[in-house]
């Protein structure tokens, strides 16, 4: 028989309107009761559900993170109550007779005897911050559409100014086509009056590129709230750059530390913090956050046979400023560097990084190179002779 970890818990079956909840009481003889109820996703009636579980003594909840559904609950329990929240695909009841009280008695039940694994929750403060940074990102994405939408009609009415300058975006290249956009008909205006010194060298391309344009006043509309859009998403993410440094200022000495690491600057570093947050000790090793980041293999044998690898989708949002920073196999190494600095807060000591990877390289590090070059040589039809028989290619 499974261990009762939780004489007294509570398992929520999450939903956008309501929630369905399971009171689970164990007795001394390992005899389980249960009490179900449904309450409403608005507030008062969730201070019911805070009320209900207080009136019969329990402290344990479990509910399982439901999209974005289960925020509401969460904040509400928060304070009173430790909060166990599962990711749905490991606490999947059985197919078949499956309804949301069953469901509902199945969490309880699970989380009873110990059995569903944390999420990561951070505290509200990095929740905030990632919020905001996450949203920053969105509009970053948004802000490259609209650029890409405003070189597609510019594209379309044969101005090829982007073939010449670096950045359509630039002050140059910006007066020109305004003055295009204002005037669709004037093909014949004095643009290099319009260029700044460092253009003044490719001022006959740019008439070139120009020249004979087919812009039409349905693309000149369209460019003109493109760019106004791009205007206003800039201030946009200027504001949430204020927003981020008032939210970020608490976390600055961890910044600092992590600002120490070539290749690392501010706004990337508060994007990690952001993710990971600045207690290391949520976690068991620098290995374990390499696995939840998403930078690790996976593990995928049975009958002997090793199955897909290769890493998993997880940190999606963390992942790729990583990847920004360095390549995915250095993204490990970093993230390794990050959670030893942030639990001894240290910041980053180039000196040592020589003396671990380059001074003294591990055996496994040095027979793995080898095997690389082997493989390299054999694809380039090389054939390969290993004299010495404790090493082989891969």
């Amino acid at each position: 028989m499974l261990k009762i970890v939780y004489p007294i818990c509570c398992g929520i079956d999450v939903h956008k309107k309501f929630v369905v909840a399971t009171l689970a009481t164990t007795n001394s003889n390992n005899v389980t009761t249960y009490q179900t109820k449904q309450f409403s996703t608005f507030t008062d009636d969730l201070l019911s559900l805070v009320s209900w579980l207080k009136d019969n003594n329990c402290s344990e909840v479990c509910m399982e993170s439901t999209g974005k559904y289960w925020i509401p609950i969460f904040n509400v329990l928060e304070t009173s109550y430790h909060i166990t929240l599962a990711n749905p695909k490991y606490i999947k009841a059985i197919p078949g007779k499956k309804t949301d009280k069953k469901d509902s008695i199945w969490i309880a039940d699970l989380h009873k005897h110990g059995l569903v694994r944390d999420s990561l929750i951070q505290p509200k403060s990095i929740r905030d911050l990632k919020d905001v940074i996450r949203y920053r990102r969105k509009l970053v994405s948004m802000r490259s559409s609209e650029k890409n939408r405003f070189q597609n009609s510019l594209t379309v009415s044969n101005i090829m100014i982007a073939s010449v300058v670096s950045d359509t975006f630039d002050k140059s290249s910006v007066a020109i086509i305004n003055h295009m956009i204002s005037s669709p008909e004037d093909t014949d205006f004095d643009y290099e009056s319009l260029l700044h010194k460092k253009l003044k060298s490719k001022t006959s391309d740019i008439g070139r590129s120009i020249a004979n344009h087919t812009l039409s006043a349905t693309q000149a509309s369209k460019m003109s709230v493109a760019f106004k859009h791009f205007d206003y998403i800039n201030e946009c993410i200027d504001l949430m750059d204020e927003t981020i440094a008032i939210l970020a200022a608490p976390f600055q000495n961890e910044i600092n530390h992590i600002c120490t690491i070539p290749g690392i600057k501010e706004l990337a570093t508060t994007t990690i913090i952001s993710e990971i947050g600045v207690d290391m000790s949520k976690f068991d090793s620098s290995k374990h956050l390499c696995s939840w980041a998403g930078l690790t293999p996976q593990n995928n044998e049975s009958a002997g046979k090793k199955k897909s690898v290769r890493i998993n989708k997880t940190g999606s949002y963390l992942k790729p400023i990583l990847v920004q920073c360095a390549l995915i196999a250095i993204a490990r190494t970093m993230l390794t560097c990050i959670y030893h600095m942030l639990s001894k807060e240290e910041n980053f000591n180039h000196e040592l990084y020589l003396t671990a990877v380059i001074k003294e390289p591990s055996v496994m590090s040095s027979t793995y190179q080898l095997n690389q070059a082997i493989l390299l040589l054999q694809q380039n039809g090389y054939t390969v002779n290993i004299l010495d028989p404790t090493l082989s290619s891969t």
